[in-house]
């Protein structure tokens, strides 16, 4: 059972809140962070390696996380980081699988469910990189050429198995609660179970030859599945309220936790004021969306109907992702291994704004 103790840590490192979590770690040093989430039991060390936050996963390791614990498919947090290797290069690499691999060197041959290590998976990260270059044709080498044959052959069954890491993933999930695949299970099963007593009741009440229904039978019948039809379509209307619900629940949380992080950054005076900012450590609306869901994050809830106010809320952002103004308060911050990154996006998210202010003005 996890505790609420934990579902803090797990949020924190789902948000990327390393400060909090930091702080929240040394208040509660005795607290175990090799507790499983979800239905794909992953632990807060997975979901560090998923999201590729190197900050968090060092932390998490500095306070005990298991480097060896599996989740649902075997898979260890070192699987994880390897996928992600495969995904993004040797920078991922260099972030996600070399400290993991110092904590607990015997994790890169520990199988999950399937057999594969994390070793297998690096070392068809190397078959599959760019070859060196060499002065003259090198000499056939049958093995290699088969290996590498097999691993391209293998490539796809390697990104559906081990591959699908997707942030959604590591949502919270409550297993008690219905999604539409259950309801449609469900309602399935209770219909063709009517079906099924209705045909028992036919067959015992029928005495050897096959007996018409009555009128006030087929009416009964025809009153019955008119309920069922009715009933099946007020719960299926309750559910997309639900969903709905939940929906603009989780775009107000991601509002929010923007305009928090916003504040903490780049709010004159705050404790992160003068820590250096990698990429990973600016506010995004959205960090891993496009610039367009950035902005639907950033103006989320503002009645695009009543203008003024509208206006307001755009001219708020356009003036705080202004490239200048944004250079003048943190460029002296930036990571110089991100600055040219940053700049870019901060410079397409304020291009994006003035279009949408200038469409206003039409």
């Amino acid at each position: 059972m996890v505790s609420s103790r934990q579902k803090r840590v797990w949020k924190y490192v789902e948000e990327g809140s390393l400060l909090k979590l930091k702080s929240y770690l040394q208040k509660h040093q005795e607290l175990d962070l090799n507790f499983s989430q979800g239905r794909r039991q992953r632990s807060p060390l997975h979901l560090a390696c998923c999201l590729g936050d190197d900050a968090v996963l060092r932390l998490l390791l500095q306070h005990g996380a298991d480097v060896l614990r599996g989740d649902r498919k075997g898979d260890t947090p070192l699987h994880v980081a390897a996928n992600m290797a495969l995904k993004r290069g040797k920078a991922t690499y260099d972030d996600l699988v070399v400290p993991l691999r110092n904590k607990c060197p015997e994790a890169m041959d520990a199988p999950n469910s399937a057999g594969v290590t994390p070793q297998d998976l690096l070392q068809w990260m190397r078959h599959t990189g760019p070859a060196a270059s060499t002065s003259g044709p090198p000499a056939a080498d049958p093995e290699k050429e088969w290996m590498e044959k097999l691993f391209g052959e293998c490539e796809d069954e390697f990104s559906e198995t081990f591959g699908v890491y997707d942030a959604d993933d590591f949502l919270p999930v409550d297993d008690d609660d219905e999604d539409y695949g259950d309801w449609a299970e469900r309602i399935r099963k209770e219909y063709f179970d009517k079906k099924h007593a209705d045909a028992q009741r036919l067959a015992a009440s029928s005495s050897g030859w096959k007996k018409k229904k009555t009128k006030q039978e087929k009416e009964q019948e025809q009153q019955s599945n008119k309920e069922l039809l009715d009933r099946m379509k007020k719960e299926h209307e309750e559910y997309l309220k639900r969903a709905a619900r939940k929906e603009e629940e989780t775009r107000l949380g991601r509002k929010r936790r923007y305009d928090e992080k916003c504040a903490s950054t780049f709010q004159p005076g705050s404790s992160a004021e003068a820590t250096k900012l990698s990429y990973s450590d600016i506010p995004w609306p959205a960090p891993r969306g496009t610039v367009l869901e950035m902005i639907d994050v950033m103006l989320h809830g503002v009645d695009r109907n009543d203008a003024p106010a509208f206006r307001k809320t755009l001219r708020k952002q356009q003036v705080l992702w202004h490239p200048d103004r944004f250079a003048q308060r943190c460029g002296a911050r930036l990571e110089e291994k991100d600055k040219r990154r940053v700049l870019d996006t901060v410079t397409a998210l304020s291009q994006e704004l003035n279009k949408l202010a200038h469409s206003l003005k039409t």
